[in-house]
């Protein structure tokens, strides 16, 4: 089981507008600290086990926050009309579009995904596996 990833941040507050966009429409709960964000879901409180708690901070290196090369996160989604609304709400809040939503045949006839990039540019992808166009 996936217990956290950690997201950098170069400016928390663009990074908290957008993955509060992204992840709370999702069941996650914010939760500010004095190192960053950590995005929770209400039967995990306790982030420290997850299962996968998002962390979004800046680096703990002082250095800049950078994109991962082929790293990407996934969040599941209950229906298609979800993966549609939280794209739209992450874009609004801040996030770049990589995919428009919609079916990708080429990982199976179910696979219904948005992409897109988050304030430093990390990949994030929003997926539902339903047959339906619920």
């Amino acid at each position: 089981m996936l217990s956290y990833i950690t997201l950098g941040a170069n400016d928390l507050h663009a990074s908290e507008r957008f993955y509060a966009a992204l992840l709370e429409p999702l069941g996650y709960r914010k939760q500010v600290d004095s190192e960053g964000l950590a995005f929770t879901l209400p039967d995990h409180a306790t982030h420290a086990g997850g299962p996968c708690v998002v962390y979004v901070k800046p680096p703990f290196d002082g250095r800049p926050a950078t994109v991962g090369n082929g790293s990407m996160a996934a969040f599941r989604t209950g229906s298609h009309d979800s993966v549609r609304r939280v794209h739209a709400a992450a874009i609004a809040a801040g996030g770049t579009d990589e995919g428009a939503p919609g079916f990708r045949a080429a990982y199976s006839k179910n696979f219904f995904v948005a992409y897109l990039r988050d304030p430093v540019g990390n990949k994030i992808a929003l997926f539902c596996n339903e047959d339906s166009a619920a």
